[in-house]
């Protein structure tokens, strides 16, 4: 009986320090969220797909940020980029589609649609210049 006793206590007291330890143990770091980016798009769903190349910017209304970078992209517009804001109210089938759930979602995609560089959040014009140009010509842009 006295045997019990001991090894009931003994039991009871490695319970409490494993409670007590897991307790003060710090909680794991939460995980980091990616968000979706397509690999490949239809061109036939955007304007000029004859284009050889289409910069995508996926936008909403009520974000402050997807406004500069459509302006910026914007103005890439030429003879061999198309160019086109595709805004969450006007074209969300679109976006569900291609299930962008950021924006803005900025995409620079060949003739077949591939998309050889993207962008999440802000991005000057600058670097969607630099893409563009390296995209097109390997080794054009400074630093690439």
């Amino acid at each position: 009986m006295e045997r019990l006793i001991i090894a009931t206590v003994i039991v009871a007291v490695v319970a409490v320090v494993a409670l007590v330890s897991r307790s003060r143990r710090t909680p794991d770091a939460p995980t980091q969220r990616r968000h979706n980016v397509p690999e490949q798009i239809d061109r036939s769903d955007f304007p000029r797909p004859d284009a050889p190349w289409l910069v995508t910017v996926f936008s909403s209304a009520t974000c402050d940020v997807c406004k500069g970078v459509a302006e910026r992209a914007a103005v890439m517009e030429s003879k061999d980029v198309a160019v086109v804001e595709v805004e969450y109210g006007e074209a969300k089938a679109l976006h569900e589609k291609y299930q962008i759930d950021a924006v803005p979602t900025l995409l620079i995609s060949d003739a077949q649609g591939v998309t050889r560089r993207h962008f999440l959040g802000p991005v000057n014009a600058t670097d969607m210049w630099a893409a563009v140009a390296e995209i097109r010509e390997p080794g054009s842009a400074p630093g690439h």
